[in-house]
């Protein structure tokens, strides 16, 4: 395979932008009909999700030590959507046939060869790692809702029991769908690993969104959902070894930091540990009670709210970095920062300007970033996002 060749035709490929998955699903579809099925019934949120990762992937095989676990996490976590081992070669012809449209009089037979190899070779590391998963998990989980309360207009607290344990590490995400909705949505479990093996999801309606509309909106007690393996571990406590932490929150971001602090509270280890909550005003305070108790239960925790519109501060916007350097110089600590993309974004970008260095900050990538759901598993570093 000839890696500059493969990178240099894909370039010209993306150059064509929403044509180019557009056309790919539609040869998938109308060749290979039986897969259309594995797919959500509105495309627009997955329209480029997945001819973006395979040229992505396959343009970058000249790297595949540095994508092997990404593969492998991908190919286990791919059979939530009923892939089988007959349904690779479907989308390799399909791939290939987008490449050599889109490529027109650039496209070669050393071409098809080198692109026909890196597929290949992508695809038997995803079917292996996928055969290998079903030693050891089931594709998901079924499981009954116990609770179900909506907080906000928006968002909802959902307690889950799995018909089978899920283990999970506090900070992981786990891949969440109605069986009505041919979609999965990834949240942070707001609990550490509980006896009787139930879950705390903490879930913001996103506008559009099939999965935690359903799930804010359209579920209620008694009904089932389905869960997959958990993904993960740039959340994960490990990273900060016995250190003084400084948690950032914001919204529904609060879940995993919820689950963190568990996590604290059960190793007794002696950490002092900082809490920041942003919310975007004091209403939107979806578990105060929750936090109150925490502050009030454990001396080493100290709780910062920070809502972001005030009265008391007409026509400014607080951001919860801001608050946290406005506060305090918290360098010797790791920083853990959970929230949406926005939020996460400004703090990373914030606390790095003020000498924070990138080792103490942990937080997830971009949720928007090529490769969708699955980019919790990435081992290639992407010190660029965040979460929810």
């Amino acid at each position: 395979m000839d890696a500059a060749r493969l990178k240099q035709s894909w370039s010209l490929v993306a150059a064509h932008g929403d044509q180019v998955p557009l056309y790919f699903y539609s040869t998938l579809f109308l060749a290979h009909p039986e897969t259309r099925q594995m797919f959500p019934t509105n495309m627009a949120g997955q329209r480029d999700r997945l001819v973006n990762a395979l040229g992505h992937i396959v343009s970058h095989v000249d790297q595949v030590d540095r994508l092997v676990g990404f593969l492998q996490d991908l190919g286990a976590d791919h059979r939530k959507f009923a892939v089988r081992a007959e349904h690779y070669p479907a989308v390799g012809d399909a791939l290939l046939a987008t490449l050599r449209h889109f490529c027109g009089e650039a496209w070669t037979d050393e071409l098809a060869a080198d692109w026909a190899a890196a597929y290949g070779l992508v695809a038997q590391v995803m079917m292996d790692s996928a055969q290998a998963a079903e030693a050891k998990s089931p594709p998901w989980w079924v499981a009954e809702i116990l609770g179900h309360e909506r907080r906000t207009f928006d968002v909802a607290v959902l307690t889950v029991r799995p018909q089978y344990l899920l283990q999970f590490t506090p900070g992981q995400s786990i891949g969440v769908s109605h069986p009505a909705v041919r979609s999965w949505r990834y949240y942070s479990p707001a609990n550490a690993p509980r006896p009787d093996g139930t879950l705390e999801l903490h879930v913001r309606a996103a506008p559009g969104g099939a999965v935690s509309s359903r799930l804010v909106y359209g579920c209620a007690v008694g009904d089932q959902l389905h869960l997959a393996a958990p993904v993960g571990d740039r959340l994960s406590l490990w990273q900060a070894g016995s250190s003084d932490l400084l948690l950032l929150a914001g919204g529904t971001g609060w879940a995993p930091v919820k689950a963190l602090l568990e996590q604290v509270a059960a190793e007794g280890v002696g950490r002092r540990v900082d809490l920041y909550v942003g919310a975007r005003s004091r209403l939107e305070f979806y578990d105060s009670e929750a936090i109150d108790k925490f502050a009030a239960s454990f001396p080493w925790l100290r709780v910062t709210y920070v809502a972001g519109a005030d009265p008391r501060r007409p026509g400014e916007f607080m951001q919860v970095a801001d608050q946290v350097l406005a506060d305090g110089d918290w360098r010797s600590r790791h920083v853990y920062i959970c929230g949406s993309d926005e939020m996460v974004s400004h703090s990373v970008a914030a606390l790095t300007g003020a000498g924070y260095q990138p080792g103490q900050l942990h937080h997830e990538g971009f949720g928007k970033h090529w490769y969708g759901p699955a980019w919790r598993t990435a081992t290639a570093p992407d010190d660029s996002g965040g979460v929810r």
